[in-house]
C-alpha cells in the first residue's frame, strides 16, 4: 500500500544541491518535492556495523538533511571485511565518530549528529523522539526488541534488517499502518537457537544487499513514494540469488500494538527477556567457569584434563588453544560427544566468548560429570590474555 509522505518539504535547495542531487531530481516520481522532503528529514541509523555501513553511506549521499548515527563500539580488524564505512586508519575508534567522518566526506551538506554510547532504556525514548524514521541495523535481538517497543511506543516507523551467513531479511514496521516487530516474532528464540554473526559469519557483500534495500524503504517512506515493505518481510537468499516476500498481518493479540496492549511502557529487562543463555546453562557455570590463566596453570602444571573445543571445524580452523580436541556444539545437544568424553579426566570445555560452552556445560554436567568446568571469555580471552600472537576472529 502507498502512504502519504512522512516530512515535508524543505523550503528550498541550493545550487550546490541542485547540482549533487540532479539524477533524483529527473525521476518524476522523485523531482524537486521529494528531494525538499529528503532535505527536511531526520533519519536515526541505529548501529554501524554491517547493515549501519551501507545505510549511512547511502542515506547521506541521498541527500538525508540530518543523519544521526548510535553506536558504542569502537573498530576492529574484524569489521573491515563488511563494514565498508570504516577504515584502517580509523581502528580502534569509536564506530560513530569513524562513521561520522565517512559520511561527511560522501557529503558536506548535511548535518550528522554522533550518538556515541549504548542504547538503552534510559536514552531510547529522548533520542528517537528527534528524528522522523529509524533504520535498525542491530544485531542482538534485546536492542531489536527494544528499538521495536520505544518506535511503537513514539508512533515512529522504522526500516528493519536482518543477515545471517547468505541470508537476509528485511521489513517496515509501522504500527500505525501494520504490524510490528513483535507481530513477527512475539518472542525471541530459545538461547542458543540462533548464533549470531560473530559466531556463524555472514558474506560481507550481503549487508550492502540489504543495507541497500532499507535505504530504498527509507527513501520511500519520506517521499511517499512507491509501496514500501509494509506488512511484507522481504527473503534474501545470496547463494541462489531469489527474492520472496511474505505477508505479514497485525496480530489483534500482540502485546504492544495489538487491540488490547498489555505493554504500554518499555520493559525493565530486555536481556532478561532475550537471554543469550538458558537457565539451565547459567546454572551449570555458576561454580564451575574458569579463567584463560587457571586453564594455563592447569596445563603449565601437567594436570590430567580433556580440554574440548566446541566451536565449528571452520572456527577451529582460524585458531585453536594448544591440546583442544574439537567436538561441536551440536553434538553435545544430541547427545553424540557423551561417549567420545573420558571417564578418567577433567573435562574442561571452551568455545570463542563462553556462551556455546555453557551450553554444552549444562549437558555434560547432567550427563554425570560433575567435575567438568568451561573457560569464561573462550578463546578470545586466550588470545588477549594468553598468546597474543594467535589471529582473532
Amino acid at each position: 500500500m502507498s502512504l502519504p509522505p512522512l516530512v515535508e518539504p524543505a523550503p528550498e535547495l541550493t545550487r550546490d544541491e541542485v547540482n549533487r542531487y540532479s539524477r533524483h531530481l529527473i525521476i518524476p516520481d522523485v523531482g524537486m518535492a521529494g528531494q525538499k522532503r529528503l532535505k527536511n528529514a531526520r533519519v536515526l541509523c541505529v548501529g554501524a556495523g554491517g547493515l549501519g555501513s551501507p545505510a549511512l553511506m547511502y542515506l547521506a549521499a541521498a541527500g538525508v538533511g540530518t543523519l544521526g548515527v548510535i553506536d558504542f563500539d569502537v573498530v576492529d580488524e574484524s569489521n573491515l571485511q563488511r563494514q565498508v564505512i570504516h577504515r584502517q586508519s580509523t581502528l580502534g575508534l569509536p564506530k560513530a565518530e569513524s562513521a561520522a567522518a565517512t559520511v561527511r566526506e560522501i557529503n558536506p551538506l548535511i548535518d550528522v549528529v554522533v550518538h556515541n554510547l549504548a542504547l538503552d532504556r534510559d536514552n531510547i525514548l529522548d533520542i528517537f523522539g528527534q528524528y522522523d524514521l529509524i533504520v535498525d541495523g542491530t544485531d542482538n535481538f534485546a536492542t531489536r526488541y527494544m528499538v521495536n517497543d520505544a518506535a511503537v511506543l513514539l508512533g515512529k516507523p522504522y526500516v528493519w534488517g536482518s543477515i545471517y551467513r547468505f541470508d537476509g531479511q528485511s521489513s517496515v514496521f509501522w504500527a500505525e499502518h501494520g504490524p510490528c516487530y513483535r507481530c513477527l516474532y512475539p518472542e525471541p528464540p530459545p538461547p542458543g537457537m540462533v548464533p549470531s554473526c560473530a559466531e556463524g559469519g555472514v558474506l560481507g557483500v550481503l549487508c550492502a544487499s540489504i543495507g541497500s534495500i532499507q535505504v530504498n524503504e527509507a527513501i520511500k517512506l519520506l517521499t511517499g513514494i512507491g509501496e514500501p515493505l509494509v506488512g511484507r518481510l522481504m527473503i534474501y537468499d545470496a547463494l541462489e540469488m531469489s527474492y520472496r516476500t511474505v505477508k505479514v498481518r497485525k496480530d489483534p493479540d500482540c502485546p504492544l500494538c495489538g487491540e488490547n496492549p498489555t505493554i504500554t511502557e518499555l520493559m525493565e529487562d530486555y536481556e532478561a527477556f532475550c537471554g543469550a543463555v538458558s537457565e539451565e546453562a547459567t546454572l551449570a557455570a555458576k561454580d564451575s567457569t574458569i579463567s584463560v590463566h587457571d586453564l594455563k596453570a592447569m596445563q603449565d602444571r601437567g594436570e590430567d584434563i580433556f580440554l574440548v573445543d566446541v566451536r565449528e571445524p571452520n572456527e577451529y580452523e582460524i585458531v585453536s588453544i594448544p591440546g583442544a580436541t574439537l567436538i561441536p556444539k551440536g553434538e553435545f545437544l544430541n547427545g553424540s560427544a557423551l561417549e567420545k568424553l573420558p571417564q578418567d579426566k577433567q573435562i574442561v570445555l571452551h568455545c570463542k566468548s563462553g556462551v556455546r560452552s555453557a551450553e554444552a556445560l549444562a549437558v555434560v554436567k547432567n550427563a554425570g560429570f560433575g567435575d567438568a568446568v568451561h573457560v569464561g571469555g573462550g578463546i578470545v580471552a586466550w588470545v588477549n590474555q594468553i598468546d597474543p600472537s594467535l589471529p582473532s576472529y
